[in-house]
C-alpha cells in the first residue's frame, strides 16, 4: 500500500531512511520536498563527492542506475542515488527495465539509499511493479489535496511553524490560493518570515504580507451572497473587475459552484446538529452558521436555479454559449441572478 508523504517525513526526520524509495503522484511538492529532504540529509556534507550520484529519466537507463545502486560506498557508511524526473525514464514501460528493477528490489544493497522521484502520474497497481514497490520498498502516493481540506492542511502547516490562524484567515488563503502547493507554502513561508515572535494570523496579515485583501476576496464573496448582501457582492465584483489577473472567473466559478452544492445538500438534512452539518458540508464548524443562514436566504428552488445559472456562465466563459462579453460582464450579470 502507498504511504503518506507526511509519515515518511516524520520517519526521515527520525533519521530513518530505507534502501529504495519510489515517490509517485499528482503533486509533485510531497515528492519534491522528500527528494530534497534526501537530498540535503541523507549524507553528510563531506561524503556527497564520492556517494552522492543525480540522474534524470530523461537521460538515464534502469541498467545505469542500477550500476549506480550495486556500487558499495567509497569511505562512507552509505551511499545516495536519486532519479528525478522518472516519469520519463522509458525502462519504466518495458519489459526488461521491469524485470530489471523487479530483481533489484529482491536483493537491494542495503549501504544504497535509491529514489525515484516520479511526478504527476502512477504506477498501474495492477502489475507486478507496483505490487512488489509496495511490499519491497516504500511507496509513496503524493495526492492533490482537496479544496475542503485545504483548511485544516494551512492551519496544520501554520502550527508546526509555531504559529496559530483564525478560521477566517485560513479560509481566506484556502480560496484566494487554491490548492497548488508550492504557490500555497510559499506565500505562507513569506508572510511568516516577517514576524520575530509567533502571532495569530488574521486576514490584516495576509493583506499586508500576501497582497489578498481582506475585504475583497473570494471568501467575502461567497459570504456576501449567504447573507444577501447586495452593496458588497456589487462591490467585490467591480474590485475583480479592476484586477482580472488576479481574479480569474474560472475560479470563482467553481468556488461559488461548490459554495451552492453545498446549500443544496443543507436543504436535505436541516435537522442535524451544527457538528454534524459541518462534517456533511465538509467545512470548519466555524462557518456553519454562515450556511444556516444561507440557507434560510435561498429556497431550494432557487438554489437548483443557481447551479443552472453557473453552468451558463462557465460555458459562456469558455465561449460555448453566448456572445463572447468580457469575463466581468459574466460575473455581474451572474451576481445579478443569484441576489434578485
Amino acid at each position: 500500500m502507498p504511504s503518506n508523504p507526511e509519515s515518511i517525513l516524520k520517519d526521515l526526520e527520525g533519521n530513518k531512511f530505507a534502501p529504495i524509495y519510489f515517490l509517485q503522484g499528482e503533486e509533485p511538492y510531497f515528492i519534491d520536498k522528500i527528494t530534497d529532504f534526501i537530498e540535503n540529509h541523507a549524507l553528510p556534507p563531506q561524503d556527497r563527492g564520492f556517494n552522492q550520484t543525480i540522474v534524470y529519466g530523461k537521460d538515464s537507463s534502469m541498467e545505469s542506475i542500477l550500476t549506480h545502486a550495486k556500487r558499495f560506498p567509497m569511505m562512507a557508511e552509505r551511499q545516495l542515488v536519486i532519479v528525478k524526473e522518472a516519469q520519463y525514464l522509458q525502462d519504466l514501460t518495458r519489459e526488461k527495465g521491469v524485470q530489471q528493477l523487479l530483481s533489484y528490489l529482491q536483493n537491494p544493497l542495503p549501504s544504497t539509499i535509491l529514489v525515484f522521484a516520479y511526478k504527476y502520474k502512477i504506477l498501474d497497481g495492477r502489475k507486478a511493479l507496483a505490487k512488489e514497490l509496495g511490499k519491497k520498498a516504500v511507496l509513496v502516493k503524493s495526492d492533490k489535496i482537496q479544496e475542503y481540506k485545504l483548511g485544516p492542511y494551512i492551519e496544520k502547516y501554520i502550527k508546526a511553524k509555531g504559529f496559530t490562524i483564525e478560521p477566517r484567515a485560513c479560509q481566506v488563503i484556502a480560496e484566494s490560493i487554491g490548492n497548488n502547493m508550492e504557490v500555497l507554502t510559499n506565500e505562507i513561508d513569506k508572510m511568516l518570515i516577517n514576524f520575530d515572535e509567533p502571532v495569530q494570523i488574521d486576514s490584516a496579515h495576509i493583506q499586508k504580507y500576501i497582497g489578498i485583501s481582506k475585504d475583497y476576496n473570494n471568501f467575502e464573496l461567497t459570504k456576501s451572497l449567504s447573507y444577501k448582501d447586495v452593496n458588497k457582492a456589487n462591490t467585490i465584483i467591480r474590485y475583480f473587475s479592476q484586477n482580472p489577473r488576479s481574479h480569474p472567473i474560472i475560479p470563482i466559478l467553481y468556488l461559488l459552484y461548490t459554495h451552492f452544492t453545498r446549500l443544496l445538500l443543507l436543504k436535505t438534512n436541516q435537522s442535524r446538529s451544527d457538528n454534524e452539518l459541518a462534517g456533511l458540508l465538509k467545512v470548519n464548524p466555524y462557518f456553519v452558521k454562515e450556511y444556516i443562514t444561507a440557507g434560510k436566504n435561498y429556497p431550494l428552488g432557487k438554489i437548483i436555479d443557481i447551479i443552472g445559472y453557473l453552468r451558463e456562465a462557465d460555458l459562456r466563459s469558455k465561449g460555448v454559449t453566448g456572445n463572447n462579453l468580457e469575463e466581468s460582464q459574466i460575473l455581474k450579470e451572474l451576481i445579478f441572478k443569484i441576489l434578485h
